[in-house]
């Protein structure tokens, strides 16, 4: 059955309803994964073979009875035992509709960061894939990275998704529970934890337009940071009255208008979320909680039948101007299709309704995760390669070294306002309020960099003119593009550029005298390179990284990567290294 969420309650999970000064032992009991301690995977196999019936729980047994082993001793901040975090993730993924081997990886997703199970012994016990999926959530330490930790540990799992988008699913899930179970923490450390999961992870979640997962990121968000705003929409929803009835009657009447109109769908009501609701009243600084009614028409055929629904609704009720969006024709870059319209129902209120096909319900709530939880489908469209922000994420990450900067310009890829412009017979995303010089760059660095002009819409425009969803947009360049060239970027175009890939060109452009900076995974490339080599100076080599991995340990680093930078850095010798691990595989005892 799919999950179609109200109230940030998607995927069983009741949000909180109380400010009390005793809720907060309530709040973990509602929010915390509950299992039956004869069989605690009994739930994960139900909720997994409940969507893949064919499913090998056998194999989720065993992942659980190695992370239970690995992580027994180790409790959490709220005094349970830390299985309980990993098992509810995977019971997330699982409820998501996730394929098994996301539900092992996400049992095992700590054992490698803070147990002595080993990403070698966990890749020749589970395989390559779930190897993969926990290495690209596995964090660098922070007491060898110091700052730059944050930032290189989500460049490493950008990039580990690159290859695998599960490895963001997870880490999704994993940040949902984390925030679940906040209250065990300080007040500064909620506060902290919280702002973060709304800059990146929100944002991010978004991208992937895993909207069922998203609400309930919201929700939690809200209640963390605006406990107050929380409150009163939570009262606001519980006490308006004869909404229910309102509400089935509009559906109803959207039903006669379909069949009038020979058109075959589900009409059901679709009511907004705590945050979604918070946000357009802050937005629109209404008195009030801001939450119109709202039905969800989901048809069932072909995308042409959606515009028939759409005349049904019109013909019904007056649509009001300027509240039409049609995600069909111009789809967002997360795989969300549906058409949008508000009303003037009955009484005189407006009501929102949505209007999309059974495949499009699908991917606006699962995003890329719907191919895992409908395999069998035909007509599903491609999934995370159809995602062009993260291609442009993985493309300019290579372009900065700096970890603080990358964090920086990934949040501002993230902004939640995109906008889709075109130039050249092509469409472009941007975030919102973007310049022709942010178009520029996304043409190409050289396009970029000897910008001089731009018309938008057909008209000559300062290149600091914010564009519009929709625009149409040519750029004039310099033809002198040569190595010869004094054309470049102006250093004030920082002051108005918002992509990514603009700040991160121009800044390079300007720092391209200073030496070249390298990011921790250079360094741990260089670092194993430099071990390599130095071993062909004795005439040995390495059949694994078994010996490697016992000497990180012996010395006293958290993991391999953190020995190999320290290689890298110098602050270890090659040949000082090298010598120990001779004398470690000669001499094992």
């Amino acid at each position: 059955m799919d999950v179609d969420a109200g109230h940030g309650a998607a995927f069983g999970r009741a949000m909180p309803t109380s400010t009390s000064p005793s809720f907060t032992g309530r709040l973990r009991s509602l929010l915390s994964f509950q299992h039956n301690d004869d069989d605690p995977v009994a739930e994960l196999a139900r909720t997994h073979r409940g969507i893949h019936a064919s499913a090998d729980v056998a194999i989720l047994r065993r992942s659980y009875q190695i992370a239970e082993s690995m992580h027994r001793g180790q409790m959490r901040k709220s005094g349970d035992p830390y299985i309980t975090h990993p098992l509810a993730v995977a019971q997330i993924c699982a409820e998501l509709g996730m394929d098994t081997t996301t539900l092992v990886a996400s049992l095992l997703h700590d054992t490698v960061e803070d147990t002595s199970y080993t990403l070698e012994a966990l890749q020749g016990d589970f395989g390559n894939e779930v190897a993969h999926l926990v290495d690209g959530v596995t964090k660098f330490d922070k007491a060898y990275y110091g700052k730059a930790a944050e930032g290189e540990t989500i460049r490493k799992m950008i990039v580990a998704a690159g290859k695998d988008v599960r490895v963001l699913i997870i880490k999704l899930a994993d940040r949902l529970h984390n925030m679940r179970t906040l209250g065990a923490r300080s007040t500064a450390s909620r506060a902290r934890i919280a702002t973060a999961t709304l800059d990146v992870l929100v944002p991010l979640c978004d991208r992937l337009g895993i909207q069922a997962l998203k609400r309930d990121l919201d929700d939690v968000v809200l209640y963390h940071l605006e406990p107050d705003s929380f409150a009163r929409i939570d009262e606001h929803v519980k006490s308006r009255p004869g909404w229910d009835e309102y509400v089935a009657d509009v559906s109803q009447k959207a039903r006669t208008a379909m069949r009038r109109q020979r058109v075959t769908a589900e009409v059901t009501p679709r009511p907004r979320h705590y945050y979604s609701i918070w946000k357009d009243t802050v937005a629109g600084d209404h008195p009030v909680p801001l939450d119109l009614p709202r039905i969800a028409v989901i048809v069932d055929g072909p995308d042409t039948d959606c515009y028939a629904a759409l005349g049904a609704i019109h013909g019904r009720w007056r649509p009001v101007a300027g509240r039409f969006k049609d995600f069909i024709a111009s789809p967002k870059n997360n795989l969300y299709r549906s058409l949008h319209t508000t009303v003037v129902g009955p009484e005189g209120k407006l009501v929102e309704v949505l209007i999309r096909t059974k495949t499009m319900h699908r991917y606006s709530e699962y995003g890329v995760a719907t191919s895992y939880r409908y395999p069998k489908e035909s007509d599903e469209p491609p999934g995370a390669d159809q995602l062009t922000w993260l291609k442009r994420v993985l493309d300019w990450q290579q372009d900065t070294t700096d970890a603080a900067q990358f964090l920086s310009s990934l949040r501002c890829d993230l902004a939640e306002g995109q906008i889709t412009v075109f130039a050249h017979g092509n469409a472009y995303e941007l975030p919102g309020q973007s310049t022709p010089v942010d178009l520029a760059y996304e043409l190409g660095p050289r396009q970029g960099d000897h910008c001089l002009a731009a018309t938008i819409n057909g008209r000559l425009a300062p290149l600091s003119s914010p564009l519009r969803d929709g625009d149409v947009v040519e750029i004039f360049a310099d033809a002198d593009t040569g190595p010869n060239s004094t054309r470049g970027p102006r250093r004030e175009w920082l002051g108005f550029v918002k992509s990514s890939q603009a700040q991160m060109q121009i800044n390079r452009f300007f720092d391209e005298q200073n030496e070249p900076g390298i990011s921790i995974a250079d360094k741990v490339r260089l670092g194993r390179a430099t071990i390599g080599l130095t071993l062909r100076k004795h005439d040995r080599g390495l059949a694994s990284e078994v010996p490697l991995r016992r000497l990180a340990e012996e010395l006293g680093y958290p993991d391999l990567e953190t020995l190999l930078v320290a290689v890298c850095e110098r602050s270890l010798e090659p040949d000082a290294v090298v010598e120990q691990l001779i004398a470690l595989v000669d001499h094992p005892d």
